[in-house]
């Protein structure tokens, strides 16, 4: 024991001989506070600004007796309810940071009092090191020796941020509801106290409100539990309707986006050092398309106020090889207070409809599904508490199940994964989330940057048609790590951070992580570009389609109508747009392709035009003849074998591709007769009816397969025998030789070459080829190919050539010969 004292005195001793050691500002520095040289925000060029974050700060001083004591005690309530007792430092803190920081040598725990806020705020800086932390509790100690605690809070209300170029209660009171902080209500005080702790966050004018009023409320709970006010004032402030005046507008170019910017740079800098340090912010934005997007955002939402009661819109638009937020419009305009304009869709949780569907369809490819692969459009009960008819198991409980329709109320019966994804067809998607997983699809889209859907618990087989609520700005990136070929890369808004003297501070990284498969994501971008895949339900020239330009989209409208999305991308850009109420009033019952697709498909071709035509490259081909029939487009069974059309034999190696035949056993039933969901590639079910879904699936489709004949198809006869009209010893014989044998040619020598053919069978024609290059055909009458290789684009002048000769009978066969021949310089005649 006297050991551990001991140790426990000199470890003391040291301490405090370290922090008299410590260099700390003289109290006379609070006297003289920083100038502030304000941070400016630009553009990606460094030249057009965007905002001036501290320009002309606003601040009103006030003496402490015409500060409102609801301002007062919301302020000590909420942070620092021991303010009126303490010296300064609040020793239980002071002891518990001193504890916690020194086991991890760095500053994690504050415990800082109003006084030492005053402090930190005005004469030290903000590094994270615990010789800062000494110096503020030194300083707030000699602060209070010198001033009252009522000087203090002054100090402190008079020089809080409340956003922007806002400080102190008075000039807040002012801007947020145009009185005088002496005439603060409590609930008006209390969320001005909330305030200073994250002015960006919990500005009255963000997407954060929600956070806010409980903050709010949190403050007003602390000065009940410190009985600065009574019960009867704690429910009269909670339910009072408090109205901020609508936010300035002048001196910012794209607010949602430089609000967005500056909280970022808040959480990471502070906003003491954002107000002082002056630094140039140069963003990502590209000031020419976003004023171009705000002015095409504006006129389309007002035109779709008129026509189909959606009076506000949204738009992102990413670099897909950058992760550059190269557009954010937030809403049609940031200061129309009637639609709560100030509110940032683009980072909004609203629920996405059928854009979520190519995250499931990917997660399904993933797993060995095909886009050929067919599954059934038919109208099917999905919940396990249900018949497969559709009635609930329990009595009177019809609200149990679960059977959507398509939008346009067409069942299609079978239909591809491709024709299902590109036409946005509900029922096919259902099911794929069920053959895909829901674990699986839900990791896909976080994976690819989806930070929303975090509880699989909430959801269900409705995720596939937007049961989740996703961020636009999110879903655009994810779309452009389909178009960067499954790389995701990191959003960024910043490029870098200059100094006064032009010294780069930071420079932010780009950061790329492999989400998907390259094939499966070229593959969802096939699909989405495929114009004809999707015209039977939007038509040949639709707002999605873009002539000799590849550009893959999804539109997505929730079943309330309350969302419209498109989400769509060139190989280099990918654009979200959104239209709707903030409020969630319904618009009218149009899909997406009506109400955002204009305002979308606008804005795309001003991509087009600033940055060219670009084409996606094509996925690996797959030999869909290697896979079972139910995973390669075939519905109507799974047992097939080919015929050889000629001769009406079973097909052998050598019956030619033009001739064979596949014939389907008809055996119709649900894809999950065939394929194990979690093999899909593997051999078939044992027992399919053990899957749950499987007798509604079945169910669906046996009663469509009747309606429509198809259970009475009777299938023709296998053949016994194989192909004998192709075989080896059939094959016509073809020979063939130069008319002048030499050791080589000039190139514009005259070249003849006889040839002969037979066979058992006529002969059809002569294809011919130089160095393998498809260049003409001749009769089977024709018995000399003349030619002159000056004359031939593949020819090889000074080298060996060849000349093949593929003879073709008129069932097909086919045999064929090759000679090689040395052709020399520019001469009619060979030395």
């Amino acid at each position: 024991m006297v050991v551990i004292i001991s140790a426990g005195l000199f470890s003391g001793g040291i301490g405090l001989f370290w922090i008299s050691s410590l260099k700390a500002p003289s109290l006379e520095a609070f006297e003289g506070r920083s100038i502030s040289q304000s941070t400016k925000i630009y553009d990606r060029t460094g030249e057009v600004l965007l905002y001036d974050l501290h320009e002309e700060a606003k601040r009103t001083l006030i003496p402490y007796t015409e500060i409102s004591p609801n301002i007062k005690n919301a302020t000590v309530a909420i942070e620092d309810e021991r303010f009126y007792q303490h010296k300064g430092v609040e020793p239980s803190s002071f002891l518990r940071a001193v504890l916690v920081n020194i086991r991890r040598g760095e500053l994690s725990q504050g415990g800082s009092t109003i006084t030492q806020q005053v402090v930190k705020n005005t004469i030290l800086t903000n590094d994270k090191k615990i010789s800062r932390k000494i110096k503020e509790w030194v300083l707030a100690v000699k602060l209070e020796a010198k001033y009252s605690k009522e000087e203090i809070l002054a100090f402190y209300l008079n020089e809080m941020p409340y956003g922007g170029n806002i400080y102190g209660v008075e000039e807040a009171s002012g801007k947020f509801f145009g009185i005088t902080s002496n005439d603060l209500s409590l609930a008006q005080a209390a969320y001005l106290a909330a305030i200073p702790q994250a002015p960006t966050f919990y500005s009255p004018y963000g997407n954060n409100r929600e956070a806010l009023e409980k903050r709010k409320n949190l403050v007003l709970g602390k000065m009940f539990g410190n009985k600065f006010i009574t019960q009867e004032d704690l429910d009269s402030a909670k339910s009072e309707k408090v109205e901020f005046k609508k936010q300035e507008t002048s001196g910012i170019k794209a607010p949602h986006f430089v609000m967005y910017v500056k909280e970022i740079l808040e959480k990471e800098y502070g906003e003491r050092v954002l107000r002082e340090k002056g630094y140039k912010i140069i963003t990502t934005l590209d000031w020419d398309l976003q004023e171009k997007a705000e002015e095409i955002v504006k006129r389309n939402a007002l035109e779709n106020k008129e026509k189909f009661n959606a009076e506000n819109a949204a738009l992102s638009a990413i670099d897909t090889k950058t992760g550059d937020i190269l557009v954010m419009v937030g809403s049609r305009d940031y200061f129309d207070k009637d639609i709560d304009g100030n509110f940032n869709v683009t980072i909004a949780n609203r629920q996405p409809g059928s854009a979520f569907k190519p995250f499931v369809y990917a997660t399904a490819f993933s797993k060995g599904y095909t886009p050929e692969t067919v599954v059934f459009d038919v109208e099917t009960e999905f919940s396990a508490l249900c018949n497969p008819d559709g009635s609930p198991k329990t009595p009177g409980r019809k609200d149990l199940c679960y059977m959507p329709g398509n939008y346009d109320n067409i069942y299609r019966g079978p239909i591809s994964l491709r024709n299902a994804l590109a036409q946005s067809i509900n029922i096919p998607a259902v099911k794929t989330l069920y053959l895909s997983g829901l674990r699986d699809s839900l990791m896909t889209a976080k994976n690819m940057g989806l930070t929303t859907l975090d509880d699989i618990n909430r959801y269900g087989l409705t995720l596939v048609l937007g049961g989740g609520e996703v961020k636009l700005l999110e879903m655009t990136n994810a779309y452009a790590a389909f178009a960067n070929e499954g790389v995701l890369t990191e959003r960024r808004g910043i490029l870098r951070i200059e100094n006064q003297k032009g010294d780069a501070v930071k420079s932010y990284e780009i950061k790329k992580t492999k989400v998907i498969d390259k094939d499966i994501a070229l593959t969802i971008s096939n699909i989405l570009s495929d114009n004809h895949a999707r015209s039977p339900a939007f038509g040949e020239r639709s707002y999605l389609y873009f002539e000799n330009s590849d550009v893959a989209v999804k539109t997505g409208t929730t079943n309330d109508y309350k969302d419209a999305w498109i989400i769509g991308y060139t190989p280099s850009v990918a654009i979200g747009a959104w239209a709707g109420n903030n409020d969630n009033t319904p618009m009218e019952k149009k899909v997406a392709g009506y109400i955002v697709a204009p305002l979308w498909n606008e804005f795309m071709r001003e991509i087009i035009f600033k940055r060219g035509q670009e084409f996606f490259n094509e996925p690996t081909s797959v030999d869909l003849m290697s896979l079972k029939p139910a995973l390669r487009g075939v519905w109507k069974g799974n047992e097939a074998y080919i015929i050889d059309k000629a001769s009406g034999k079973m097909a052998t190696q050598y019956t030619p591709q033009e001739l064979r035949e596949e014939i389907i056993v008809p055996n119709i039933h649900t894809i999950l007769y065939w394929v194990d969901k979690n093999d899909p590639r593997g051999p078939s079910p044992q027992d399919p009816q053990n899957d749950p879904q499987y007798a509604s699936w079945e169910f669906a489709v046996m009663k469509w397969a009747t309606s429509h004949g198809e259970t009475s198809v009777v299938p023709p006869p296998k053949p016994e025998g194989f192909d004998d009209v192709h075989t080896p010893e059939k094959f016509p014989n073809i020979s063939a030789g130069f008319v002048n044998i030499k050791d080589q040619y000039g190139s514009n020598e005259k070249i003849s070459v006889t040839i002969n053919t037979s066979g058992v069978y006529p002969i059809k024609k002569i294809e011919y080829f130089f160095n393998g290059r498809y260049a003409g055909q001749m009769t089977a009458t024709q018995k000399t190919l003349n030619f002159t290789p000056s004359q031939i684009e593949t020819i090889n002048i000074g080298a060996e050539n060849e000349l093949r000769l593929v003879v073709y009978d008129n069932m097909l066969n086919k045999e064929e010969s090759s000679l090689k021949f040395v052709i020399i310089g520019n001469t009619s005649e060979s030395p």
